[in-house]
């Protein structure tokens, strides 16, 4: 810009000259402004991490889909690997209430975001003051892709280099109970496909500590050990499902070379085995509404065992969001997450 000449240079300089002071000020101020900011807020995170439940605004709790923020993701070390998960915690509850703890198993191939997307559990953290974790399997790959989980028969990495998913996840609910106050006799497991095999297992092998399993879209094979302690099951399936024929056989679908080729039984047959295992009765009672196909079992008090299939449904969550792109289309004639949620609720753990 041009200055001029003469007495204006003298009055331009002058002004400059001010408007520099005052620019020094206001950096000046704005940055003990930032100072005092960072400070404040560094000792408000450091107060936060000390809480046993987070009661910090986050402006609304994650939705379905949305990435989860650097305090929701944790890890721990089983068996020399570091393992993730995903934590989803209310934001106000009662100091000390001991709270569920919903567990939710990506599908083989998918990742905790995945089936955070895929269930939509995240929706009911707040509402209902739940815990939920959203556990991550194990690949080849550094990066949390093609995931999946050693159910015995199924699936792929984890299924071929034994990985102890097992101790994973009790090591999760450990880890979790140190933090927050985590209610013993509500520990829940949920799963979809690979994940829904996977919740079958640990509702086996970690029976003292779950309560209730809710496998979507899942099976069993014939060959499972009686859990030892009882647990509640309700299990989804769709009629429609190639990857996991609702008569049994061998697996199909686009993953059907990930698993050792063990035949499941039919859908109904999950039923039947924790049917045994919780004392049941030896057959189910069977109804049908809105497309709906449900077999219940009639169980000692506190105890239930379901089974119900979808005509429409295929290999997808009812009522959520697909897997991925290649993937079935969900039926819309059930909301499982809120199915399972309810079922989840009204069945705290029980002891023989």
């Amino acid at each position: 810009m041009h200055s001029g000449s003469g007495p204006n240079r003298t009055v331009l300089a002058t002004t400059h000259r001010q408007l520099d002071f005052r620019a020094l000020a206001v950096t000046m101020g704005s940055l003990l402004v930032l100072a005092f900011a960072t400070a404040t807020a560094t000792a408000t995170q450091a107060d936060a991490q000390r809480r046993p439940i987070r009661d910090r605004a986050r402006g609304g709790m994650a939705q379905r889909g949305e990435a989860p923020a650097a305090q929701d993701r944790q890890s721990v070390q089983v068996g020399g690997r570091s393992r993730t998960f995903i934590l989803r915690v209310p934001q106000t509850v009662a100091r000390g209430a001991p709270l569920p703890l919903v567990i939710v198993l990506h599908g083989g191939g998918g990742n905790a975001e995945n089936a955070e997307r895929m269930t939509g559990f995240t929706a009911l953290v707040e509402r209902e003051e739940i815990l939920v974790a959203y556990p991550d399997g194990s690949g080849r790959q550094q990066r949390n892709m093609l995931l999946t989980w050693n159910a015995d028969h199924c699936c792929a990495y984890a299924m071929q280099n034994k990985v102890d998913d097992v101790a994973f996840i009790d090591a999760l609910i450990t880890q979790v109970a140190r933090t927050y106050s985590v209610d013993p006799q509500r520990v829940y497991v949920t799963g979809m496909s690979n994940g829904a095999m996977m919740s079958h297992r640990l509702g086996r092998e970690l029976s003292h500590r779950i309560a209730a399993i809710a496998p979507v879209v899942g099976a069993v094979f014939g060959d499972e050990a009686v859990a030892s302690s009882p647990v509640s099951a309700i299990m989804i399936n769709g009629l429609k499902d190639e990857s996991v024929p609702a008569d049994g056989g061998p697996p199909g679908g686009l993953a059907k070379s990930q698993w050792d080729g063990t035949p499941t039984l039919p859908n109904v047959d999950q039923g039947n085995y924790w049917a045994r295992s919780n004392g049941c009765s030896a057959a189910p009672s069977s109804s049908e509404q809105r497309q709906i196909i449900s077999w219940r079992w009639s169980c000692p008090p506190g105890l239930a065992v379901e089974v119900h299939q979808v005509r429409n449904g295929g290999h997808a969550w009812p009522g959520g969001k697909a897997g991925s792109k290649r993937g079935d289309r969900p039926s819309n004639v059930m909301d499982a997450t809120e199915l399972i949620w309810a079922f989840f609720k009204a069945h705290p753990k029980q002891t023989r």
